[in-house]
């Protein structure tokens, strides 16, 4: 559910991103947050999920940082139209993010605007003591937040100009981690891949590989299901249409944030079949177990779906 904030002020991080804060408006509340944790802010008809940059205490209220991406969408409302002042629909904070607790030691991996939840870790490690390290790709035209990084990591923050220069660096970085470590990357898709391809050459077990998405690729229509519903009532799923939108014309509303099986709002949990996971959630233990499903985005690999709903 979203609630009326403030947009207290907005400032020029670096070329094309804005940092924008809010607080709460008449009936709104701050409420404290896991690093990592992202917001979905309502926007001319849309709704868009942004990275929190505090440590979570909300003590200055909420932070996030935005790249201008296009005309039309999301980001370039926020861009061209927000001034302080102005209010805005934010929903409360929300994570699939958020740092182990039990890890011995924190290795965060970001690059350009995936540095955003990046700088909530390292914000929220240094508050609580947590043992870390960073490592921050960019390229020569922006690095949002650079300053910032450097002034709260000081010597664990390891820079690379680059592409070439980021897969030298983490692979380094991965390569001289202790046991115990976990490691955390955001940025655009290629890296988080081989983020990932690299940390599995590694020996890394794929539970210490945690990655956050902004925005799922687009997708195939896929086939047509049905999902039966706890009551025993079918609901057909027509091919491009998802399972989310199906429910909501049949009644059955399921609360949902982003839409694109990245924020994790909209788990339901299977009492029968087999989905077709589409998420950017679930590891692939998770996915063998076909115990849960996202409507937004998910479909079958069966006729039919049995949902607990």
């Amino acid at each position: 559910m979203a609630d009326v904030f403030v947009v207290a002020s907005i400032r020029d991080i670096s070329p094309g991103v804005k940092e924008f804060a809010f607080r709460p408006g008449l009936g709104a509340a701050l409420r404290p947050y896991a690093p990592g944790s992202h917001i979905v802010v309502e926007t001319a008809g849309k709704a868009n999920a942004y990275s929190l940059t505090g440590d979570g205490t909300t003590a200055d209220g909420y932070r996030i940082s935005v790249r201008r991406q296009g005309d039309g969408g999301g980001s370039a409302w926020l861009h061209d139209r927000l001034r302080p002042g102005d209010t805005v629909r934010l929903s409360q904070p929300r994570s699939v993010f958020a740092p182990v607790a039990t890890a011995k030691h924190h290795l965060y991996v970001a690059a350009g605007i995936g540095v955003t939840p990046i700088l909530s870790h390292v914000r929220a490690a240094l508050r609580w003591n947590r043992s870390f390290e960073v490592v921050y790709g960019y390229s020569a035209a922006g690095a949002p937040h650079l300053e910032d990084l450097r002034s709260l990591a000081r010597g664990w923050l390891f820079e690379a100009e680059g592409r070439a220069q980021l897969a030298e660096v983490l692979a380094d970085r991965l390569r001289q981690q202790p046991v115990g470590t976990h490691a955390y990357a955001c940025g655009p898709a290629g890296m988080m891949a081989g983020f990932r391809v690299v940390g599995g050459s590694l020996g890394w077990p794929e539970e210490r590989l945690h990655v956050e998405h902004f925005a799922a690729p687009e997708l195939e229509p896929g086939e047509p299901f049905t999902v039966r519903l706890a009551s025993g009532r079918a609901v057909a799923v027509p091919s491009g249409t998802s399972a989310l939108d199906a429910l909501a014309e049949a009644g059955v509303v399921v609360p949902a944030l982003c839409r694109q099986g990245v924020c994790g709002q909209c788990r339901v949990v299977v009492a029968a079949g087999t989905p077709e996971h589409r998420d950017l959630i679930l590891t692939s233990r998770e996915r063998e177990a076909n115990d849960c499903f996202y409507p937004c985005v998910s479909r079958a690999q069966t006729d039919e779906l049995e949902l607990e709903l």
